[in-house]
């Protein structure tokens, strides 16, 4: 069955716009949750923990899925997952059903992100592989930018419960597209190799790369979870600034992927992944002196915007190497990922109270540097899978 590239592109680029959605969406709405249902901390994070945890879960069982039934089916249903999950949000008044919304939002979120990075490495080989997988990335931070935005901007004209109504009916409206195009075919309709999943896992190259992600998304946690904190207690600058900064952090990553889908064409990834933790290395030297909104909003724009070649460019050496089972890959490296979220953002609560919040630019450092030293060693995997290429 032929399909067409650019379609399925585009497909993936809305499932991608659709996860930045559901990871930001309960950031955004946590303060109207937190006054409507009038919760403590406590309960407040009870709920935020959800999210994650779905994410996680999709992350992991995606895989085995498109690798056994194919992209499409499972393209729609998390895109429903998630719409009723954000469905779930604006209407639901049981706390208990409301957690179970939030739930639904990160599952199907998640695998929308493994599905969507996996569609987009297996249509495409080589050097597109990887700029295509770089403005795919563009859309994660399109996607993070709408919900915002929309409750910044129409905030004074409905409540956040309409505005969550409409996105979800723009979600179902898309699912309509996703029906009527072909995907590819399933690389193991007749059966899924459980045991050569199993040893996949077992392999070195995907284990290194795997590491260099989990240090990747903790790095990106970390600056969207803990930045406004080392600001307010840190600095001077207003707390509507400190919340402000974190833009630039996404609009670094926005705009570093524009230019690397440019020059992957030209130059080798590894120099670009080796120049991103300089440049990264660099903004959080920095933010240890961010005593003003430019300083702190300059160094939040250098760590994006070295580091947001790490997730399309890795994806896309997964996915060279394990070709035949790249959803499965794609998905184990994506959860190490996640875990690593959670675990380094956890270990910073954890520094934060036994030595302070102004300890975090180091920490960052730390796991720059960290990040750097893993995809050194795994330097000549990657060039295998470029000479594979």
């Amino acid at each position: 069955m032929r399909y067409n590239k650019n379609s399925i592109y585009a497909a993936a680029c809305i499932g991608m716009a659709f996860f930045g959605i559901a990871f930001i969406v309960m950031g955004s709405v946590l303060p109207a949750l937190t006054e409507k249902y009038d919760l403590d901390a406590i309960g407040a994070s009870s709920l935020v923990t959800f999210l994650p945890v779905g994410v996680l879960l999709g992350s992991l069982i995606f895989g085995p899925i498109v690798d056994r039934f194919g992209y499409k089916n499972l393209l729609v249903i998390s895109t429903l997952i998630t719409s009723l999950g954000l469905e779930g949000l604006s209407y639901l008044e049981d706390l208990d059903m409301l957690r179970f919304a939030i739930f639904m939002v990160g599952f199907g979120g998640g695998i929308l992100n493994g599905e969507t990075n996996a569609l987009v490495s297996d249509i495409y080989d080589g050097k597109s592989r990887n700029s295509r997988l770089s403005f795919l990335g563009i859309f994660y931070g399109l996607g993070a930018l709408i919900i915002p935005s929309l409750l910044s901007i129409l905030s004074k004209y409905y409540t956040y419960e309409i505005i969550l109504r409409w996105i979800s009916i723009i979600m179902a409206l898309c699912i309509l597209y996703f029906t009527l195009i072909r995907f590819p075919k399933a690389k193991h309709s007749q059966g899924f190799p459980l045991k050569h999943a199993l040893n996949l896992i077992k392999q070195p190259a995907l284990l290194l790369f795997s590491f260099v992600l989990f240090f990747q998304s903790g790095i990106e946690g970390l600056c969207n979870n803990w930045s406004t904190s080392f600001l307010g207690q840190t600095t001077t600058i207003s707390p509507e600034n400190t919340l402000f900064t974190l833009t630039f952090f996404i609009l670094g990553m926005v705009a570093s992927r524009l230019i690397i889908t440019y020059l992957l064409h030209y130059i080798k990834p590894n120099i670009i992944l080796f120049t991103g933790n300089f440049i990264a290395l660099s903004g959080s030297i920095l933010f240890y002196y961010s005593n003003t909104f430019p300083i702190a909003a300059t160094a939040l724009f250098l760590i994006g915007f070295g580091l947001s070649g790490f997730f399309p460019i890795v994806l896309g050496y997964i996915g060279s190497l394990y070709k035949e089972m790249a959803g499965t890959a794609i998905g184990f490296a994506l959860f190490i990922a996640l875990t690593g979220n959670s675990l380094l953002n956890y270990l910073m609560g954890f520094i934060a109270e036994q030595l302070g919040i102004s300890i975090f630019p180091l920490f960052i450092s730390i796991n720059i540097i960290m990040q750097a030293l893993i995809l050194l060693i795994a330097s000549k995997n990657i060039h295998k899978s470029i000479k594979m290429n």
